[in-house]
C-alpha cells in the first residue's frame, strides 16, 4: 500500500508542511503508520481527506466545521447551504456598507444614513405605517385612495445604489417631520369635508390638469429667467396661472378663485409630490416627474396652489 510523508503530501497538495503536520496534529488527518526513524507517513485516504480540507478551508469553511464534515457529521452539501447563506447575508451587509460609504463621501450624515440603511424591510415599513396612522387614522377617507396609499411598500434593494439609499434617507425624514405630518393632516381633514359634501375626489383631469400644467411651465420659465418669487415680474406669472385656474374651476378671477385655491393649498405643498418621487426612487421604479423646485416658487410668489 503507498505510504507518503508529510514532504510529499505538502507537494502533491500545494499545502506547507507546516499546515499538514497542524491538521495532523489535530487529528483531522491521523498518520496511517511510521517509518523505522519515527517520521510520520499518509495514505490515499489520507490525502483525499487533506484535499476535501483545502477545498472547504478556501472556501471559507472553518475548520472545526471541515472536521465534522470528515467525521461524517455533517454532509459537505449541508455544509455548502449554510455557508453560502452566510455569504448572502456578509454580502448585503458590505453592499450596504459601501452604499452609506458613497453616500456619506457625497456629503450625507454618516451616522443617521448608517441606521436607516441596516434597517430590515419591516422596520422601514414600519416608519411608514406610523406615518400613515397619524395623518389617516382620524379621518373617514375615501378607502380605495388610503388602501392605495398603505398598499405602498419601501423595497430598498439588497445592493442599493447611492440615490436609492439618499432618497431613502430623505423619505425616512420627511415622513417623521412633524411640519409635513401637520400638512398631510390638514389635507385628509380637506379630503374628509370634501368627501362629506359630495366632492369629486378623483384627480385632476381636462381643464384642471391643464391648468396645473400651465402653471408649472410658467414657473420653471420664470427660474430658468432668474425671475426671483418676491419681485413684480413673478406677481405678473402669478395673475397669468390664477387667471388660468379660474377658467378651469368655472370661477370668477377675482378673489374667489385666490380663496378657492387657499382652501386647496394643503395639498400644493412641493413635499406631497417629493414623497412620490422618492418612494419611485427607493423601489427602482421609472422616474416619477419632479414639480417640487417649481411648486416651492409658485408657493414662494403667492400662489396659493402651488
Amino acid at each position: 500500500m503507498t505510504r507518503y510523508q508529510i514532504g510529499e503530501l505538502a507537494r502533491m497538495t500545494g499545502l506547507t508542511v507546516r499546515t499538514i503536520r497542524f491538521y495532523s496534529d489535530s487529528g483531522l488527518i491521523p498518520p496511517a503508520d511510521r517509518t523505522t526513524g519515527g517520521y510520520r507517513t499518509y495514505d490515499t485516504e489520507a490525502v483525499a481527506r487533506l484535499k476535501l480540507v483545502r477545498t472547504l478551508r478556501d472556501l471559507g469553511v472553518d475548520l472545526p466545521t471541515a472536521g465534522r464534515v470528515l467525521a461524517r457529521e455533517v454532509s459537505v452539501t449541508d455544509v455548502a447551504r449554510a455557508h453560502a447563506d452566510a455569504i448572502d447575508a456578509q454580502m448585503k451587509t458590505l453592499r450596504l456598507r459601501r452604499a452609506v460609504l458613497r453616500a456619506v463621501a457625497k456629503g450625507g450624515e454618516m451616522e443617521l444614513m448608517n441606521e436607516l440603511a441596516r434597517m430590515s424591510d419591516e422596520e422601514r415599513q414600519r416608519i411608514l405605517d406610523d406615518f400613515f396612522e397619524e395623518v389617516f387614522g382620524p379621518y373617514e377617507l375615501d378607502p380605495q385612495f388610503e388602501q392605495h396609499m398603505r398598499s405602498v411598500r419601501v423595497e430598498l434593494p439588497d445592493d442599493p445604489s447611492t440615490e436609492q439609499l439618499e432618497a431613502w434617507v430623505e423619505l425616512a425624514k420627511l415622513v417623521q417631520d412633524p411640519d409635513f405630518r401637520a400638512v398631510v393632516k390638514r389635507m385628509s381633514q380637506q379630503h374628509e369635508e370634501q368627501r362629506r359634501n359630495g366632492a369629486d375626489l378623483s384627480p385632476p383631469q381636462g381643464d384642471q390638469m391643464e391648468a396645473f400644467n400651465f402653471a408649472i411651465a410658467q414657473a420653471r420659465e420664470a427660474i430658468d429667467a432668474g425671475i426671483a418669487p418676491q419681485s413684480a415680474e413673478a406677481r405678473a406669472v402669478v395673475d397669468r396661472v390664477n387667471a388660468n385656474w379660474a377658467e378651469a374651476l368655472g370661477l370668477p378671477n377675482d378673489e374667489s378663485v385666490v380663496a378657492r385655491l387657499r382652501e386647496l393649498s394643503d395639498f400644493a405643498d412641493p413635499r406631497a409630490e417629493r414623497y412620490w418621487v422618492l418612494i419611485a426612487k427607493v423601489n427602482g421604479w421609472p422616474a416619477m416627474p419632479d414639480h417640487s423646485r417649481e411648486r416651492a416658487w409658485l408657493r414662494e410668489a403667492g400662489q396659493p396652489f402651488g
